[in-house]
Formats: C-alpha cells, sequence, structure tokens
C-alpha cells in the first residue's frame, strides 16, 4: 500500500487503461483458457467485482514498476567493490577438478571381443588424430544418448563418474583423447574438450557472478532504506 501511495503521490503518473487490459487479456488465457464463463466464476467465488479486480491488477503493475526502478538504480558495482569483495570471500570461489566431457560409446554386438571392439575403436582415434573433430565422430558412431550432441555429457567432476571413467579422462589434457576403455558394456573413448584444474578460480573468471552477487545485495539494501522511508512518512489505517 505505502508504495503505491508513493507511486499516486506523482500527478503525472498513471497507469494506461490499455496496460490494465492487455494485463487481464493475459491472465484471461493464461488461466482460464480463453473462457470468460470461468473468469467471472472465478470473480465470483472470491466475492469480487470486475472493477475491483482491474483495481487489483492495476495495483500490482504499479508494485512492480515502483520495485523494478528501484533495483535498476541499484545495478552498477565499481571494479574496486567487486575486487575486493573477491579478496574476502576467495573461499567461495574454489572449484574441483573437472573436465567438460565428450563421448563416444561403441556397444557390444552379440559374441563381440575384446579385441574387435578395441579395434573399431583404434581407427576411430586415427580419424581423430587425423584432424576430424571428436563431435562429428561421435555422431557418427556412438550408441549412447548424447549422439545428436555429438557425445557432449558436459562439465564432470572426478566424483561424477566411476572409476573406470574418471582415471583415464582426467588424466588427459585438454583437446587429448584417453585409450578405449573396454567394459562388459562396450567399448569408450574419453575425450577432454576442456579442463579445469582444482582451486580458487581467477577473478576474470568469476567477475560477473560476483558482480550479480552484489547488485542483489545492493538492491536488497537499499529496498529496505526505501520501504523505511515510506513507513516513517505513510499512514496505514487498518479497519
Amino acid at each position: 500500500m505505502l508504495i503505491i501511495k508513493d507511486f499516486q503521490k506523482d500527478e503525472k503518473k498513471h497507469v494506461p487503461s490499455n496496460f490494465v487490459d492487455n494485463q487481464i487479456a493475459d491472465q484471461l488465457s493464461e488461466q482460464f483458457d480463453n473462457d470468460r464463463s470461468k473468469f467471472l466464476a472465478y470473480l465470483r467465488a472470491r466475492g469480487t467485482t470486475i472493477r475491483d479486480y482491474r483495481k487489483e491488477v492495476e495495483e500490482d503493475i504499479i508494485y512492480n514498476y515502483m520495485m523494478h526502478q528501484q533495483h535498476k538504480s541499484q545495478s552498477i558495482v565499481s571494479p574496486v567493490r567487486i575486487e575486493q569483495y573477491y579478496k574476502e570471500n576467495k573461499d567461495r570461489f574454489y572449484q574441483d577438478d573437472s573436465v567438460h566431457l565428450r563421448l563416444i560409446q561403441l556397444s557390444r554386438a552379440s559374441g563381440q571381443t575384446d579385441g574387435e571392439l578395441k579395434g573399431q575403436a583404434d581407427a576411430i582415434l586415427l580419424r581423430l588424430r587425423s584432424g576430424e573433430k571428436f563431435e562429428d565422430l561421435a555422431k557418427e558412431y556412438s550408441s549412447d544418448s548424447r549422439r545428436a550432441k555429438g557425445g557432449d555429457w558436459g562439465w564432470m567432476k572426478r566424483s561424477d563418474l566411476k572409476p573406470e571413467f574418471s582415471e583415464p579422462l582426467f588424466a588427459v589434457k585438454k583437446g587429448e583423447c584417453s585409450d578405449s576403455v573396454i567394459l562388459p558394456e562396450g567399448c569408450f573413448l574419453l575425450y577432454a574438450e576442456d579442463r579445469k584444474y582444482a582451486g580458487i578460480q581467477p577473478l576474470d573468471e568469476v567477475r560477473d557472478q560476483i558482480e550479480r552477487i552484489l547488485v542483489q545485495q545492493m538492491g536488497r539494501e537499499f529496498e529496505d532504506r526505501w520501504l523505511e522511508r515510506l513507513r516513517r512518512n505513510g499512514y496505514v489505517k487498518h479497519f
């Protein structure tokens, strides 16, 4: 109520009626499948008139606008404050060893030997070392669920994988592929598209993350001060 009254103090500010109409039309579509009879039944169940409901919608628009304006005014964070936050909270930016994994799975056919599987994998490795892209080879050969995405499994930590995979994968460098990993279900080639080594992430890698944290903090602090000022200057009568 205080926020809405603060908006209404400025005679130049008003909510155009078409804004309210559009908001109600969106709600009618999303919540009531454009069935006006359902909408009217909902209002009757609440004991609310159309006029009262329009006022509620208008006040929601005002509230969201005012909150957005307050947050927007707090969207700039100085580089000095970012660096200070980083120095004081370095432990928050520790990362485990992780690899961006791409994978090719060669499923074992009935009666297929380990040697035959390894021969298939060696032929793929030869093409990889000749300059072909691993993701293209994965789309051609892999039988795993990420085949269409070039065998892309995203970022993986050691703890995300069983030892049969984590040990060969974390032994290779960025842009390298493991030797074939042969298991009862088939043969696997593990490719390290990128690597992140355990330790504190550099400031440049977490600068955007810190800025978002500080913007949220500043927004909450400013909002608290703003609301406290409105409470001091406002008057609300409870019935």
